[in-house]
């Protein structure tokens, strides 16, 4: 069977994957726009831990018995299952390391791998308009550095006034020999906008690795290592349908030494684990392809009406609004802000209409907004009936 290649072609098998959701069905009074912070759990990854939790659970690599076998090929299987999910190719030399989550696995990179690349006098860029997760690790990594006598530059990274994006021209123009490490984002959390890993590459040149934030991505649209010239992907399993306390890096091992996280290594989350191989699975068999197109028409439809209402700035690409843009890169994630109205009470206001939504600075760094706004951010689970059902509140605060 082909694939649905219109959003009228795919409203049936969104009512279908909707209903797979029971904390939204249970609550058809809510709409639940927060998916950016974490998203809802369908019942198959529900059933999963249920499972594991009543028949195998048991520590991994900790003993001899059917349990602990289960639950250390458990821990396997999923490590192979998130280098397959993201399309590597070559997964006999990569590595996959469990976290807890995006944060976390950020900071492992930063403490445990970034200090034995780097020498004095290299240089990283640092996106300092992301999030605050993807910037301070590097920091940190660069003062402990400095406690050691090895001195390395921060190279901020350039963005297009006004839109969020990346000015991949200047990036070029501020990068050297010396730079040897860039962090960078995928899909940016507060503009929505795919960043244009592919052109991070080109700007930096071959040799220098580059560390991507996907957690507003992995879940979302598809991922591929294959594809994105990058040495490590960090992302969480909740924001991609699996627990809370879920996460891995998956790391290229080609740039650099090889990554070994350091300490000794405890137990880890099997629970969460084993949400995580179901939630890939689900994704698997639902199409991320096929949500990534419904989450960016519902970002469409969302921003096309918005445009309509005086009372709204929008944030991010301007470029990017018109459903039928050339340039249209939002990935399920549209931030505003009311013209007279504090992000807060608005976030409130529309709460009281049933819907939930994000209303803070959303953890940017310095040089991001200095103003909080109200972010909207989508899954396969949200409607266009919600979408309006939003517009209509919007409206009457005009």
């Amino acid at each position: 069977m082909s694939a649905p290649t219109t959003r009228e072609d795919l409203r049936p098998w969104q009512r279908a994957l909707r209903e797979e959701f029971p904390i939204v069905t249970g609550h058809p009074e809510l709409a639940y726009l927060d998916s950016a912070a974490t998203a809802q759990k369908p019942q198959a990854v529900l059933d999963a831990v249920q499972t594991y939790l009543t028949s195998s659970n048991a520590n991994a690599a900790r003993g001899t018995y059917t349990w602990a076998n289960r639950t250390t090929e458990l821990v396997e299987r999923t490590r192979e299952r998130v280098a397959r999910f993201l399309g590597d190719s070559r997964p006999e030399r990569s590595a996959v390391h469990f976290t807890s989550g995006t944060t976390e696995g950020l900071r492992i990179v930063a403490r445990d791998w970034l200090p034995g690349f780097l020498r004095d006098g290299d240089e990283i860029v640092v996106p300092d308009a992301d999030h605050q997760a993807n910037i301070t690790p590097w920091l940190e990594a660069r003062e402990s550095l400095a406690r050691e006598g090895v001195h390395v530059r921060v190279v901020p990274m350039p963005y297009q006034n006004g839109s969020g994006d990346y000015d991949h021209r200047a990036l070029a123009e501020r990068a050297g020999p010396r730079t040897r490490f860039v962090a960078t984002t995928h899909v940016h959390h507060v503009y929505g906008g795919d960043m244009n890993v592919q052109r991070i590459r080109e700007a930096v040149g071959p040799d220098a690795v580059i560390c991507l934030d996907a957690a507003q991505s992995v879940g979302h649209l598809p991922v591929s290592v294959a594809e994105l010239d990058v040495d490590f992907v960090v992302f969480s399993g909740h924001k991609a349908l699996a627990l809370p306390g879920s996460g891995a890096v998956w790391a290229r091992q080609a740039r650099g030494p090889a990554f070994v996280p350091g300490g000794w290594s405890g137990t880890p989350n099997t629970v969460g684990i084993a949400s995580l191989e179901a939630a890939l699975d689900w994704l698997d068999a639902a199409g991320v392809g096929r949500i990534e197109r419904w989450t960016a028409g519902l970002a469409a439809r969302l921003t096309e009406g918005l445009r309509r209402l005086d009372a709204y700035e929008i944030l991010g690409c301007p470029l990017s609004l018109a459903a039928d843009s050339d340039v249209q890169r939002r990935q399920g994630i549209v931030t505003l802000r009311h013209r007279a109205i504090d992000s807060g009470d608005l976030g409130f206001i529309l709460f009281s209409h049933g819907f939930m939504v994000r209303s803070d600075h959303h953890c940017q760094g310095d040089a991001g907004e200095k103003t909080g706004s109200v972010r909207v951010s989508l899954h396969v689970y949200n409607t266009d009936e919600e979408i309006d059902r939003m517009l209509s509140a919007l409206a009457s605060l005009q």
